[in-house]
């Protein structure tokens, strides 16, 4: 049998050691979008990271340090073609780019886990996990920004997020909330997140309303009727 003169008891190891890092960290960032409902979450990102490194390990066990470079081009150009799955165009909006970036990031904790550099993975993780948590307040800050100026016109959207049995309702609500404000409601969007999640994304096009107005109305939201995720952010076009 080829597996008796093929199985070395230390690279198995090494081996067991690079796929048990690469699952752990993949599951760590996918748990991340998992919990925000995003389209690629826990098992794919685990699964990129996963195959990413059995690649690489398997490289480096067969051809050496070169071959395992040459593997590491490969699935870094192959894992773009993943990632434009989950890019997705809805009118002027492009939705998905920081999902593609994740799994882009996840490929390349595994691809370093495969290249048994553990703690470089481990350091990468955590760079992706404060990527996608700690600057979203600073998104939203920046985006909060108030607009000057009269000729500057923009298009405002408010986002709340809701069980989909309850789209119906909680759509309705926002638009009331929304024309009760003297902000009508150009357009309403209800955007799948999973099985049971959706994103409910009206849009307005006005300029300069007043940020404590938007702000006042997503706090309504979330402490009155219980929304747990709602907010709202502005798009110039010139």
């Amino acid at each position: 049998m080829r597996f008796l003169t093929t199985f070395h008891l230390w690279p198995f190891l090494d081996t067991v050691v690079s796929y048990v890092a690469a699952f752990i960290l993949g599951t760590l960032i996918g748990a991340e979008r998992q919990y925000r409902q995003r389209t690629a979450g826990l098992r794919t990102n685990a699964l990129v990271a996963l195959g990413s490194a059995a690649f690489v390990d398997l490289g480096q066990r067969l051809g050496g340090d070169v071959e395992s470079i040459r593997i590491i081009a490969y699935v870094v150009s192959g894992i773009g073609f993943l990632g434009a799955g989950v890019i997705m165009k809805e009118g002027m909006n492009v939705r998905g780019l920081n999902t593609a970036a994740t799994l882009w990031c996840s490929a390349a904790v595994g691809a370093i886990a495969g290249s048994d550099m553990i703690a470089e993975a481990v350091l990468l993780t955590g760079f992706v996990i404060l990527a996608n948590t700690m600057l979203r307040p600073l998104v939203d800050a920046i985006n909060r920004i108030p607009l000057e100026g009269r000729s500057v016109e923009a298009t405002y959207s408010v986002t709340i997020t809701t069980d989909a049995e309850d789209a119906g309702p909680m759509g309705d609500l926002l638009t009331e909330h929304l024309e009760t404000a003297q902000l009508p409601v150009a357009e309403l969007d209800i955007i799948s997140r999973g099985e049971d999640r959706v994103e409910i994304v009206a849009k307005l096009v006005s300029t300069n309303i007043a940020v404590s107005e938007l702000d006042a109305l997503t706090d309504h939201l979330a402490t009155v009727h219980g929304i747990t995720h709602a907010t709202w952010q502005a798009r110039t076009h010139d």
